[in-house]
């Protein structure tokens, strides 16, 4: 009696044991179906960066682009709009952070915000940080820079708020001039 004894007892360990794995194995494949679905899809991977020809955008003019589902608003900016953002003290600013990704942590100074040492480029989302309207540039609003006329934001020449319900400056994204005539965005 004592070799069937043992034999139930390992077919009995066998069944804990097969079930035991066979949970873990579904556990495994359900989770690895949930996490998988999180990853961005081909199309948002595709738009994730961006190649942006600047060549033609003259001094004083804006090209804006669609990117992420966003506009994007490039400005090659006049050295009259250069000279008004830099003149402007950060106290006089609603919003003192540079929102800028490129310079996390700075101060909102017309420096820290453009693409290059000289201000002329100025590369920013075109989305009202109050309730994400598009705000009209080409020198609209109080302060020459960019107004949203759905609830009375003024942006500066540099694209801060200066009046208006909006908390925070226009936000500036991963950006980079990979040579003189063309821009990546992300």
């Amino acid at each position: 009696m004592t070799h069937v004894e043992e034999h139930e007892g390992t077919r009995r360990d066998f069944l804990y044991y097969a079930t035991a794995g066979a949970g873990a194995v579904a556990t495994g494949a359900a989770a690895w179906t949930l996490i998988n679905q999180m990853n961005p899809s081909a199309d948002v991977q595709a738009l994730s960066s961006i190649m942006v020809d600047v060549s033609g955008v003259q001094t004083g003019t804006q090209l804006t682009v669609k990117w992420l589902g966003k506009p994007v608003f490039i400005r090659r900016r006049t050295p009259q709009e250069i000279e008004e953002g830099r003149a402007v003290e950060l106290g006089e600013l609603i919003d003192q952070s540079a929102e800028n990704e490129n310079k996390p942590g700075e101060p909102a100074t017309d420096q820290n915000r453009t693409m290059d040492e000289a201000g002329e480029w100025l590369v920013m989302i075109g989305v009202c940080t109050h309730l994400g309207c598009v705000p009209i540039g080409d020198g609209a609003g109080d302060f020459g820079g960019w107004f949203c006329p759905c609830h009375g934001s003024h942006y500066d020449t540099a694209g801060r708020i200066r009046r208006g319900p909006a908390p925070r400056n226009l936000e500036i994204p991963v950006a980079s001039f990979v040579d003189d005539a063309t821009l990546k965005l992300g």
